[in-house]
């Protein structure tokens, strides 16, 4: 008999291993049992092996998965500025690149105000000054992750990752970069600080399912959910008051009996300001494109040849500040379509109380709640909204508004549609990045 089957039959029968040789080999048994069985999960303890670069990478980019985020690892990017829903993408882009990475995002700031140049003219704000903290962590969990400085151990240094730019830091540069700091010796940092530009201008590496997880995480903070709450009530209660002063208790609108409870409204991004029209003619000519810009008119007639919608119904206009002393906006409506704002509202000081964010992620609450979406898609704010309805729209088992009738529908004012009304507008899910929601585009699904 051979040693190895010698020592096997004494093990096997329970005799004592007396011989030094046997007891030697079943050290070495164990060892080889202890590394191939441990070995994968302490790895993950000390950086991540070359061979497995391309799997944890893959693993990063995936929609669902099982390992969720370290928590002892950190990502930290710089203040993120412009308007509400520039910030919106970029802090799902931040947070999409820490998963990327296996970290945490450190809480980052918003900013308040906007300007666009004067950076030192910037409010800070907190993000859980806007949204949940806690319930973002609650509804992301697993796939995006966010902590804050208390969190921090300072056992090690903080890394500085320096974004590149111009024409030739390409995407692809941009990506490989990211791949290195997956690796030791930058993983071992328990932060990485990510300096230079503004998370909204990196390079954009994942698919608008992606970005619209994120989406779904961010939830208001009670204050500000409630003033948008108190604006809508206000905007139904205008509703009612014109049902019953033509003997019905509620607006026809259409033939789904559905809508008629509570009392439907309109929402309209109508973006005439004078800022818009110079920026959207510019970009006509740049794109040599003629459907970005809308006037006023063109606007109130589109929305006037929406089908299946009927009078009389409310028509929240949410523009900018600098139109609302302007009259021009409330007449000319289709007969039956009453367009109201701010201050005809008389809600005008519910927004005055907060700063240009909290203004504007008002509207963005109020237009999201709205029976009908009509809005430009060439405009981040209209965008983001008409992925947020569209993703209601898939819970609700609706893949397709094109045609049909169906709740949540939404429509750019700036593209003809059916009957010389705007263009139906669903967001294309299966999109590989988040460009068109970004800066616009007029190819909208339907």
């Amino acid at each position: 008999m051979d040693l190895a089957s010698n020592c096997k039959y004494q093990m096997l029968f329970g005799r004592n291993l007396n011989s030094i040789t046997c007891k030697g080999l079943a050290l070495i048994v164990i060892a080889l049992f202890l590394g191939v069985v441990l070995l994968p999960l302490l790895s993950g303890y000390g950086g991540i092996d070359k061979n497995n670069l391309d799997l944890v990478y893959s693993r990063s980019l995936s929609l669902d998965s099982d390992y969720g985020i370290r928590k002892d690892k950190f990502l930290e990017v710089p203040q993120i500025v412009w308007g509400l829903n520039n910030q919106k993408i970029a802090f799902a882009r931040a947070c999409l690149t820490a998963r990327l990475l296996n970290r945490t995002l450190l809480m980052p700031s918003f900013s308040a105000s906007l300007f666009y140049k004067e950076v030192d003219r910037l409010q800070p704000i907190s993000f859980d000054k806007v949204f949940q903290f806690d319930r973002f962590d609650s509804l992301c969990k697993g796939f995006v992750q966010l902590g804050s400085y208390p969190d921090l151990r300072n056992q090690t240094g903080v890394f500085e990752l320096q974004k590149g730019s111009g024409r030739k830091w390409t995407a692809e540069r941009d990506l490989d970069q990211l791949k290195q700091f997956i690796k030791d010796p930058f993983d071992g940092y328990e932060v990485i600080r990510i300096v230079g530009k503004n998370p909204f201008l990196w390079h954009d590496h994942w698919p608008v399912k992606d970005y619209a997880r994120v989406f779904d995480c961010l939830v208001l903070v009670d204050e500000i959910a409630k003033e948008a709450d108190r604006v809508v009530s206000k905007i139904r209660e205008v509703g009612k008051e014109i049902s019953s002063k033509i003997g019905s208790e509620q607006s026809d609108f259409g033939s789904d009996s559905s809508l008629l409870e509570p009392v439907p409204y309109v929402a309209v991004h109508m973006r005439i300001e004078i800022d818009w029209m110079i920026h959207c003619k510019k970009l006509e000519r740049k794109l040599n494109v003629s459907e970005i810009c809308s006037s006023r008119q063109e606007i109130m007639e589109r929305v006037g040849h929406i089908v299946g919608l009927k009078g009389p119904t409310v028509v929240y206009l949410a523009v900018a500040d600098s139109l609302l002393e302007d009259s021009s906006i409330l007449t000319g409506w289709k007969d039956g379509l009453l367009p109201v704002e701010k201050n005809k509202l008389g809600v005008d000081g519910i927004y005055k109380k907060y700063p240009y964010l909290i203004q504007s992620a008002i509207d963005y609450e109020v237009c999201s709640k709205a029976d009908v979406f009509v809005g430009n898609s060439f405009s981040t704010f209209s965008s983001l909204l008409a992925l947020e309805r569209t993703q209601k729209m898939i819970k609700m088992g609706i893949t397709s508004s094109c045609g049909a009738d169906v709740r949540w529908p939404s429509y750019a004012y700036n593209i003809l549609g059916e009957s010389n009304g705007p263009h139906k507008w669903m967001t294309n899910m299966s999109d590989t990045s988040l460009k068109a929601i970004s800066y616009g585009s007029n190819i909208i699904s339907c």
